[in-house]
Parts: structure tokens; C-alpha cells; sequence
């Protein structure tokens, strides 16, 4: 790492609020999303043309899918297997999808109208009965503890558009039950990104995704979430409105984000860790980074130098992952690398940092809030 850049790393942990405790927060996003239902999806979408590794999506499209039951379990002993000095064990908040597309009603109705199913019921249909019980379990042990990404992990008025255009690419993918690849738009809007605005009108069908998909939440995990990671970033201020009516406290985003208004307009919002809206919401920033499925560096050396950083400038370190890094349904190296990468992560945090604490993400928020 270059100088400069080092320089730049440590000056974006400068603003915003501090903590006296060395604090690790591991958000992982994209629980509960379909992403690739199968390797023969994958082969057979490549095989048409469409893009299937562009830039990072690669890793996504041949290893991300829904978790199963051994995915869940693998994951659930290499976190038990460490304790901090409070004797807790390291903890991930799964940001999580709690809805899919229900792909055989919207073809059955011509694509004039969308449908979803909660997405115990994709799990159902993908591994079987038990997979959900393995997530209470988790709840339960307070190593998997569950916040909102959304309802779905997509752009739905979008991708209904294209499908009713009979965009051919896009109807390719939804017959694979697919709609994750890297799409053409003339926005550049990508169909992964469930809060971009095509045209401001659709401001009032994410209104209500967020109300649904925050009811929906509530059902199945038996309580309210209080943090809000909209997907891939994409996202207009005004929805923030609704999820603090719902019981959101707590928001995340970039420290440099854009905020889409619509019809490829955006403009740069600045946030820091503890910056509150008009609405109360604490918002919640993440500054270390750990990606064992992308193989081109050293992550775990990467990410411990970014703890030290975070805790150098008195910062809770919050990691970024994503679910694909501990996912081995279509390919097993990959969540058997992921989880050895994840393995020596929390031993080195352990080794180098005796007096660290694990914390979710909520409980951050509720630190931050108290001061």
C-alpha cells in the first residue's frame, strides 16, 4: 500500500464519534437473497452472452447463493470456537433480504404484475425444512443476529419494466431465475440496486417495500430491526422517513455517498460514524474490509490493518463482508477458504488485541446513541 493511500485510510477514521473499547463489528450483507440458483444457471446464462464476470461480480455469480444448512454450520463453529475477554463469542450481524421474487406467478400473469415470497420460503425450495430453525439457532447464541438489507435485493419497478419490454436479456435471466448478472441500463442503473431511482415516481413502490419488508422482518424473527443497510447504496434521504416510523434507529452509509434523485441524477452526501438525521438515525460507517472470496490479496493481513487503524483514531472496527465469502453450496473450496481466511482473522484479533470486545451492529448503535 502506497503512501498516500495509507494516509488517506488513516484520515477517513478522523471524523465522527469515538469509543474508549477496542469494539470488532462484523456486518455481512446479502443473507436471505437468491443470487445464483445453480451452476448450470450460471453456465447456461454465460453460454447466451449475457455478463456474468464483470469487475467483482464474477465471485458473486459462481460461488453466492442461499445458505444451507452445512454453509450455516461451518460458519457457527469457527465462531464459537473464540471468546473475547467478557466471553462472548465473535457475533456477525447478517444484513438481511427477507424476500425473493416469486418467478412462476409473474410469468403465470404475463409480467404485469410482481410477486414475492418471504424468503424462508426460497430456502424451503432450495435446502429443505431446517435451514431456518439453523438461523433461530443462531439468534438464540448470539453469534447471527439479523438486521435489514430490504425486502428484496432488487430494483423491482426496473426489472419488471425491461421484462414487460421483453428486453431479451433480462427475460433470459428470469428464466434461469436469475436477475444478478451485470445488466445494461442507460442510467447504468443495476438491477442489484433496489433503491436507484429510474424515474422519481418510483420513490412511492420503495415507500412501501421498506414498510413491507420491515413488517415481514418482524414475522419471521420475532422482532423489530433497528438498523438499515440499503442495498449496494443506492438511496434516497426521503425513504429514510418510513423506516424511522417502522423502528429503524440506526442507517448505514458510505462516507462519501450518492443520493439518486432520479433519472441518473445523484448528488454527494457526507456522513461519519454517529452522524444523526432529522429523524434521530444515528448512522453507522464501516472502515475495515475483509473479502477472502476475491483472491487477490492477503485479506486477513489487510483487514488487521485496518482494525489497527480503527482503533488507533479511538474507532470501533466495523468489517464489511458479504455472505458470498462463507458460502459453499456451488463450490465447497470457496467457504472452506472463506471460513480458514475467517479463522485466522479472529485468532490474530484475539492474539493481538487480548481486551477486544465482539458487539453487533445494534449494540454499536446503542453505544453511540448513549453518547
Amino acid at each position: 500500500m502506497s503512501l498516500i493511500h495509507k494516509l488517506k485510510r488513516n484520515l477517513t477514521n478522523i471524523p465522527g464519534a469515538t469509543v474508549n473499547k477496542k469494539i470488532v463489528v462484523i456486518e455481512s450483507d446479502d443473507w436471505g437473497s437468491v443470487r445464483m440458483p445453480s451452476l448450470v444457471a450460471y453456465k447456461d446464462l454465460q453460454q447466451q452472452g449475457l455478463d456474468m464476470n464483470s469487475g467483482d461480480s464474477a465471485r458473486y455469480n459462481q460461488n453466492d447463493t442461499l445458505a444451507s444448512s452445512k454453509d450455516l454450520s461451518c460458519l457457527y463453529k469457527v465462531l464459537t470456537n473464540f471468546k473475547d475477554h467478557l466471553g462472548n463469542h465473535p457475533v456477525i450481524t447478517p444484513i438481511t433480504i427477507v424476500a425473493n421474487p416469486d418467478f412462476v406467478k409473474i410469468k403465470e400473469h404475463n409480467f404485469k404484475k410482481y410477486y414475492c415470497e418471504p424468503f424462508t420460503k426460497t430456502l424451503k425450495a432450495y435446502h429443505g425444512d431446517n435451514v431456518f430453525e439453523i438461523w433461530k439457532e443462531g439468534i438464540e447464541k448470539k453469534i447471527f443476529v439479523p438486521q435489514f438489507h430490504g425486502r428484496e435485493h432488487l430494483n423491482i419497478a426496473a426489472w419488471m419494466r425491461a421484462l414487460q419490454k421483453n428486453d431479451k436479456e433480462t427475460v433470459l435471466a428470469f428464466d434461469c431465475g436469475v436477475w444478478g448478472y451485470t445488466n445494461k441500463h442507460p442510467l447504468g442503473l443495476m438491477y442489484q440496486a433496489a433503491f436507484d431511482l429510474e424515474v422519481t415516481s418510483d420513490l412511492k413502490l420503495q415507500h412501501e417495500v421498506i414498510e413491507s419488508g420491515l413488517n415481514v422482518f418482524e414475522e419471521l424473527f420475532g422482532y423489530k430491526a433497528s438498523y438499515f443497510v440499503p442495498p449496494n447504496g443506492p438511496f434516497n434521504t426521503t425513504l429514510e422517513a418510513v423506516a424511522a416510523q417502522k423502528g429503524i434507529q440506526y442507517m448505514f452509509a458510505s462516507k462519501i455517498q450518492k443520493e439518486v434523485l432520479g433519472g441518473g441524477v445523484t448528488r454527494n452526501k457526507y456522513y461519519w460514524l454517529g452522524k444523526k438525521n432529522k429523524h434521530g438515525q444515528l448512522y453507522l460507517t464501516r472502515n475495515c474490509f475483509f473479502e477472502p472470496s476475491n483472491t487477490s490479496k492477503n485479506w486477513v493481513k489487510s483487514c488487521l490493518e485496518d482494525i489497527n487503524r480503527a482503533f488507533r483514531w479511538k474507532k470501533p472496527a466495523v468489517i464489511s463482508s458479504h455472505r458470498v465469502n462463507f458460502i459453499g453450496s456451488l463450490n465447497i473450496k470457496n467457504r472452506e477458504s472463506g471460513l480458514d481466511n475467517l479463522e485466522q482473522l479472529l485468532k490474530a484479533i484475539l492474539l493481538k488485541w487480548p481486551d477486544v470486545e465482539f458487539k453487533t451492529s445494534a449494540e454499536l448503535g446503542g453505544i453511540l446513541a448513549k453518547k
